[in-house]
Order: C-alpha cells, then structure tokens, then sequence
C-alpha cells in the first residue's frame, strides 16, 4: 500500500539510523577514553566497584608512604643499636685488659681513659639516632614506636616498638658512672658490659626481624595495587581492537542506514506519479 500519511519504510529506517548512531556515539566514547565503562551510566554496578577499587589502590600510597617512614625509623635504630655494639666489644676489651693483677698506674689509667671515652660514646650515639624528629632508642614509649598502617581502612597496623638502649638502662645496663680504674672496679664493669651485649643483641634481633615485616608488608602492597589495578583495567578497560572493527561495521551499517531512508523517502514520489 502506498500512502502520503503513513511512512511506515521512513520509520523504520529512521528508528534503525537512531540506534545506529546511539551505537556509534558509544563505541566512539570508548575508543576516546579507552574505557568500556567511563561513567555510572555505563555500568552502575560495574562503575561503583571500579571506583572503590580506585579508592584503595590510592589509599595504599599512603600505607606505602608511613611504610617507608616506619622503615628508616628502624633502619636508624638499627644503625645506632650496631654502633653501640661495636663500643660494647671495645669496651669489653679494655675492662677485660683492665682485670689483670700487676698493671702499672699509667696502664690501668690508659685503659680507664679510653674505657670511659666510650661509654660516653654510647650517650652520644642514642641522642642522635633521631629521624623526623622521633628516637627510637632512647626510650619505650609509643611515641617512641616505628607504626606502618596496614591495610587501605587504617586497620592492622605493623608496630615496631621502641626501646632504651642508653647507659644505665635494662638493656645496656653499664651505667654512666661504670669505669675501670681498678681491678675490681674492672671486673664489675666486664659483668656490665657482658650482659649489655647479650642484651642488645636480644633488641637488635628483634628491630631487623621488625624491618624484615616491614619490608614484606612493602612489597606486598606493590603487588596488591597491581592487581588492583588489572582487576580495575579487566572491569572497565576498553578492547581497542575489538571497538576498532565495531566502529567500522557501524560507519557502514550508518551509511547503509542513510540510504535506506532516502529510498522510503522516495515513496512520496512515487504517488505522485499516479496522478499524473
């Protein structure tokens, strides 16, 4: 039937040209953003996981960030504990040197002399064993503590406590006051010094096992945002080859779509041509 009303070929192919070309403004939106789900009018459900997602890959730089930081505050610990050791064995030496019967004036002087220059050497190191203002050597207290957030909501925290490795102490327990100026003042200083190394070794063992889990947990949270990120890019990347073909097959199907109207179109014409 032909009819001047009703186009019902035009319609159609105005309704097929309409969803072609919703089709083409879609596959070309993805091929600009490279992603298939750009918006939460793409994909709501898909959207919203996406962008928690986002959320906790950057939430996990900061975690990196007091990962680091609780790091070089063992790291300078650490440092300080080992320069204290290494002044234990000296002075381990001299009040062992210190012991034997017989020694001159001058020697068990000598050896008092440099005995005391390094146990004060001990004080000097913890006071500078400072990083961004914090110690951790020179007490227990929590703002003493080397603290990394564990997870990307702030919970789990890894804690490294701090400890008083200075003279005088429940670890370096050879005081201020220790020196070797005698025999018997020397072999209570030995007793002193050997303890504090069995001592400090226990601290020092247990800060590197503490750096140990903090460089773990590091390395993990690299691992952890690249899988988030591929399960991000996997939910909302687009496929460029795929989109590639699909644009093409749409550019012709619209140029298709075209033709088509202009045919139903032409049918007015053709009525036309009964009257004359």
């Amino acid at each position: 039937m032909i009819s001047v009303n009703t186009n019902m070929g035009a319609m159609v192919a105005l309704q097929t040209l309409n969803a072609t070309n919703r089709e083409l403004e879609t596959t070309q939106n993805r091929i600009s953003t490279g992603l298939k789900v750009a918006s939460a009018k793409d994909n709501g459900a898909i959207w919203a996981i996406a962008n928690r997602m986002r959320s906790d890959v950057g939430a996990y730089d900061r975690v990196r960030e007091t990962n680091e930081r609780a790091s070089a505050l063992v790291d300078t610990a650490l440092a300080a504990g080992e320069s204290v050791m290494e002044l234990l064995n000296e002075m381990k030496g001299r009040a062992l040197a210190a012991t034997q019967a017989g020694l001159s004036a001058s020697a068990q002087a000598a050896l008092n002399a440099d005995f005391i220059q390094l146990r004060d050497q001990v004080t000097s190191i913890i006071n500078n064993a400072t990083f961004d203002g914090q110690n951790m050597t020179n007490g227990a207290a929590a703002a003493n503590n080397a603290v990394s957030l564990g997870d990307a909501n702030g919970g789990n925290a890894i804690t490294v406590n701090g400890a008083n490795i200075g003279l005088g102490g429940t670890i370096v327990t050879v005081t201020a006051t220790s020196v070797v100026d005698s025999a018997t003042t020397a072999g209570t200083a030995l007793g002193l010094v050997n303890a504090s190394i069995g001592n400090l070794g226990t601290q020092l063992a247990t800060w590197g096992a503490g750096a140990k889990r903090l460089e773990v947990h590091r390395t993990f949270i690299g691992k952890l945002q690249d899988a988030l990120n591929a399960g991000i890019g996997g939910m909302t990347d687009a496929d460029l080859s795929k989109e590639s073909a699909r644009l093409q097959a749409l550019q012709v199907k619209q140029q298709l779509g075209v033709q088509a109207l202009s045919i139903a179109n032409g049918g007015a014409q053709t009525a036309l041509s009964l009257f004359r």
